[in-house]
């Protein structure tokens, strides 16, 4: 039986908050057949705070689970992120030496010297290591820092360790087109690439959804235009808030705006709509997963909201908002989604940060329900075939396959 580690500073454990992505895919792999190590960390990104590590070892999981220590950080961007981070890599490297009897590496990128230091490991070794690139560090941190000759300085350190990072991969999985081509941006590597959207499981998503269909109620009238995901700098929420009064304003004040999630400017616009009297918006915070697929499937319209500048491509909820089967509002301005978009017809591109144009593509859906309906069907359609898990993950498994025979042989 093939050993593999799984190395992911991000994976939702018990019933902690955040991506289930590297769960699913350690329970995935342990399905094919391999003996599969999830190494992680003590610290819960999502929660800020040290994982109760003896309680984790009590549950049942399908594989192993090894935590490396990690101190700590209050906020995403942050000095101390990039201390903890180099913190979690040195002890990442001592727990390979000591206990990395594998075959096979896979590795999230970022953080990118953790996946350094998994990438030398492996390298070392003489086994194959997995990329899977799911965010572009330094890229995503200057929406929040960006200082001229400032930001390279600070940042230069993540871009160096990227590119040493890509230029010892055996393989690469990317939950875009995107990413998975920028670790060949500045070097050509003769290796196996795939696109492996996020996605997640139809079924768990629906069933979430019926058991939670009627505690979340939803008057006859009112018309949902919901947002889920983090209330972050890289996140156009305030344009959605906006919006709402608008909309408000030409007398459609029946059109609510649900903004589910949590993050460093939530109480800011909240603020901002109690102060300037928006009524038909609420900050729902955080849901449980199958209650967010309840609010999902119970909106009219689905909004992935980004600012002008935003690097991401295509993320984590774009799985949920197509399970949905809702139509979609997209801001974000990659070429690739905007592409799959209009190309797959389960919404619309509008230009971030306009509250006009904004208010204009919610009312346009608001009066064309037909266009809705037909949207909708498109994105569940699109959903079942490229983002349900159990089909779509398959990619991931032949390609380690393919590697493991390769160094065998």
């Amino acid at each position: 039986m093939k050993k593999i580690a799984v190395i992911t500073m991000g994976v939702r454990l018990d019933d902690e908050p955040g991506y289930t992505r590297f769960r699913y895919i350690c329970e995935f792999l342990t399905d094919a057949g391999y003996e599969v190590d999830l190494i992680t960390t003590t610290f819960q990104h999502w929660k800020k705070e040290q994982r109760n590590i003896s309680k984790i070892h009590q549950e049942d999981y399908k594989f192993h689970i090894k935590f490396i220590y990690e101190p700590g950080y209050k906020k995403n961007v942050d000095i101390r992120r990039i201390k903890s981070h180099r913190i979690a890599a040195k002890n990442l490297r001592t727990l390979l030496e000591k206990e990395g009897d594998y075959d096979l590496i896979y590795a999230e990128i970022p953080p990118n010297d953790v996946a350094l230091a998994a990438a030398q490991y492996a390298h070392e070794k003489g086994i194959p290591f997995v990329v899977d690139v799911n965010d572009l560090w330094p890229e995503a941190m200057r929406m929040v820092l960006d200082i001229p000759i400032v930001s390279d300085i600070l940042f230069y350190p993540l871009k160096r360790d990227a590119e040493k990072v890509y230029s010892l991969v055996s393989g690469v999985i990317g939950t875009s087109d995107e990413y998975r081509d920028r670790p060949f941006l500045h070097q050509k590597k003769n290796v196996p690439k795939e696109t492996v959207y996020v996605g997640n499981e139809l079924s768990v998503f629906d069933e979430g959804a019926q058991k939670n269909w009627e505690e979340v109620f939803k008057n006859e009238d009112e018309f949902w235009v919901t947002y889920a995901g983090t209330i972050g700098t890289s996140y156009d929420i305030k344009t959605m808030v906006l919006a709402a009064e608008e909309l408000a304003n030409r007398g459609l004040s029946n059109i609510r705006m649900k903004i589910l999630g949590g993050g460093p400017l939530k109480e800011e616009l909240r603020t901002m709509a109690d102060v300037k009297q928006i009524f038909n918006i609420e900050f729902v915070g955080y849901a449980p997963y199958d209650k967010m697929a309840a609010y999902l499937k119970k909106s009219d319209i689905l909004v992935n909201s980004f600012v002008k500048k935003a690097p991401q491509s295509i993320v984590t909820k774009i799985g949920d908002y197509l399970a949905a089967g809702r139509p979609m509002i997209n801001t974000c301005m990659s070429s690739e989604f905007r592409n799959k978009v209009e190309k797959d017809g389960f919404g619309v591109n509008i230009i971030p940060e306009d509250v006009m144009i904004l208010a204009d593509a919610i009312e346009d859906l608001y009066e064309n329900p037909e266009k809705c309906r037909e949207m909708g069907e498109k994105a569940r359609k699109i959903a079942e075939e490229q983002f349900d898990r159990p089909q779509s993950y398959r990619k991931i498994e032949e390609l380690i396959q393919g590697l493991l025979d390769k160094n065998v042989n």
